[in-house]
């Protein structure tokens, strides 16, 4: 990828955000020309565009819109991750990539204790919070909307992923994305 787009990030892509936040986003893998082109999560592809324009609605983001790394969007009481850290084959993670990068969710995780909400954009987000936090895959079920408490404490959301197949078929709404950010609102402001 690097020798066809040398202005291309095109490494491991790491977490954006808050240090100290309470609701951690993950996200499925950085997009070909979204993250993997910028080096920040979600930034410049268009799974980006609901997802900002929601975080900023919702008093989580500086702005609506995000377009480049050097951009001043500020994210406050949250960050964004990934499930896999670098571009996958075909845009889409397999499982050995999955388990691979999982060590490293593991880490965020354990490294931030003041996080109260896990947002998981898609099956692929779910199952690896769950493999991070060394929960049996059948343990909590995905469910757009669904809430889940974990041993931890903390809450796990789940979310369809506003992939642009997502939103252009209306598996996800922009209401139903709000519906989700007012349930993590719900929970922090609780």
């Amino acid at each position: 990828m690097r020798n066809r787009n040398p202005d291309y990030h095109a490494r491991p892509v790491l977490p954006f955000g808050d240090p100290r936040a309470r609701l951690l986003i993950v996200g499925l893998a950085p997009g070909m020309h979204g993250a993997n082109r910028t080096g920040r999560p979600f930034t410049g592809d268009y799974a980006g565009i609901l997802l900002y324009e929601t975080m900023h609605a919702f008093g989580f983001g500086s702005k609506a819109v995000s377009i480049a790394a050097d951009d001043d969007l500020r994210l406050s009481d949250c960050r964004i991750t990934n499930a896999v850290k670098c571009l996958p084959p075909e845009n889409k993670p397999e499982p050995a990539e999955i388990k691979t990068c999982n060590h490293y969710l593991a880490a965020e995780l354990q490294a931030s204790p003041g996080v109260r909400v896990i947002l998981a954009l898609g099956l692929v987000a779910h199952k690896a919070v769950l493999m991070a936090l060394g929960l049996k895959q059948s343990a909590l079920v995905f469910g757009h909307g669904a809430r889940h408490a974990l041993p931890d404490g903390r809450i796990l959301i789940d979310s369809y992923h506003c992939s642009r197949y997502n939103t252009q078929t209306r598996r996800l709404t922009s209401a139903d994305f709000q519906d989700v950010f007012r349930k993590i609102r719900g929970e922090l402001d609780a």
